[in-house]
């Protein structure tokens, strides 16, 4: 029986959601699976991947064949850099324990990158608030220009008119005395 590491869908129309599952070649994807190794969110960012390493190491090694998008998932959670330091292991060229040292350092170089990644895309985000929010303030301040030169120019207006106002009241207060 050829078996396969496949995508079977789930999710909702526009969202979807993956589980990782071991499937017979001939069965249809979302058809009937041996097993449920793991799940995929391709909606979060970054993508989000929920996998049983060690069943999924196990199904590599047994020859299952995944399909291109898992490879590309498994390459990234390093199911297939630990079946490579398991050859290495059995034909001779480190023993486990230096396979196992190589592969956490690999793992720890893989997770700070990510952090980094994370680190740069904050640092991002708090750049644009901070450049959105003084361009905000710009557009208040002179907003508030526009306000004030308003209200001064009717507080001028207010003015002159109440002048004009006392002026002929005032011409003909002394004319009449």
């Amino acid at each position: 029986m050829a078996t396969k590491i496949r995508l079977q869908r789930g999710g909702r129309k526009g969202y979807a959601f993956y589980s990782i599952v071991i499937a017979d070649a001939r069965a249809p994807r979302d058809g009937r699976f041996t097993e449920k190794i793991g799940s995929y969110n391709p909606n979060t960012n970054p993508a989000t991947v929920d996998l049983n390493f060690d069943r999924a190491l196990y199904w590599i090694e047994v020859g299952a064949q995944p399909t291109d998008t898992v490879r590309n998932i498994l390459s990234r959670e390093g199911v297939y850099l630990m079946k490579h330091l398991k050859g290495g292991v059995k034909k001779g060229a480190f023993d486990e324990a230096a396979a196992q040292k190589k592969f956490d350092a690999w793992k720890a170089d893989k997770q700070k990158g990510l952090e980094k990644i994370a680190a740069e895309e904050a640092k991002a985000k708090k750049d644009a608030a901070a450049k959105a929010l003084a361009e905000e303030k710009k557009v208040n301040e002179a907003i508030a220009k526009k306000v004030a030169e308003k209200k001064a120019a009717a507080e001028a207006a207010a003015a002159e008119a109440a002048a004009q106002a006392e002026a002929p009241a005032a011409e003909e207060a002394p004319a009449e005395a």
